[in-house]
């Protein structure tokens, strides 16, 4: 929520909650520390959650923590099993660390607007604090970067390098006179991925993000409860569908790395 008095203006409000506390010049190396931060924070949480729980794990009456983590677990472990055809047991094991830090990153959206960032301002002399990560497309971008190198260091080990060219050039049309056509084509079908796998994300965690934003900078501060609670419930839909869309992305793209067609 906002703050009691505030003295920015609507406008002024939205864009000091929209800049990121960031070191540099603002250009290619400048490097937003909230997003990194957060983004950290929620990665460790999620590791020592499930390391907890694993080293706690018992073959009787499991706890209520134990029964929630075992539930993550199968449930992103019968979609690999659906989707991934190759054998590879890296994947399982990286759709379940993908799901749950969006999932963790995307829920810092659901903290009031101003909790935070309103104790850093007047505890620590912070001027600008975004804390959620995905709404920051340099995080996004990171992710699915991260993933597309997946992409080609299993399409080369597992086709190799010449079955990987012989992919991009003689598909879909196998006669060497259309191999510039087909890199064409097959190039930038192969870099839409990582970028509608990053602009996705970060684009509906942004949007929401705005108009919680919104709603605290045009509503009394006494009121926006009215607005931000409703927004919330729908929200949670929203986080988790786009942790389980970007899971499933990267199942399906390193499935495809793991095709050896030719």
């Amino acid at each position: 929520m906002a703050a009691p008095g505030e003295a920015l203006t609507p406008s002024g409000y939205i864009t000091h909650h929209l800049t990121n506390l960031a070191v540099g010049d603002g250009g290619f190396w400048t490097v937003h520390i909230d997003s990194l931060f957060f983004s950290v924070l929620t990665g460790l949480i999620f590791l020592g959650l499930f390391h907890s729980v694993a080293k706690k794990a018992t073959s009787g009456v499991p706890s209520k923590l134990q029964c929630f983590v075992e539930i993550m677990v199968e449930f992103v472990d019968n979609n690999v099993k659906d989707t991934f055809h190759g054998r590879n047991p890296l994947v399982a094991p990286l759709a379940l660390t993908i799901f749950c830090w969006i999932m963790l990153m995307n829920i810092m959206d659901l903290v009031p607007i101003d909790f935070l960032p309103y104790a850093a301002e007047h505890g620590l002399g912070i001027p600008y604090l975004k804390v959620v990560p995905t709404a920051d497309v340099n995080i996004t971008m990171a992710m699915a970067l991260g993933v597309f190198a997946l992409m080609i260091y299993y399409s080369i080990k597992v086709k190799g390098l010449g079955g990987f060219a012989k992919e991009l050039a003689l598909h879909p049309f196998n006669h060497p006179i259309m191999i510039p056509f087909n890199l064409l084509l097959e190039i930038v079908s192969l870099l839409a991925k990582p970028i509608s796998l990053g602009m996705r994300l970060f684009g509906n965690m942004f949007a929401g993000e705005v108009v919680f934003i919104l709603i605290a900078a045009l509503m009394p501060w006494w009121a926006q409860w009215l607005g931000s609670v409703p927004w919330a419930i729908f929200h949670i839909l929203v986080i988790t569908i786009q942790a389980f869309v970007f899971m499933m992305l990267t199942i399906v793209y390193l499935s495809q790395a793991h095709e050896d067609n030719h």
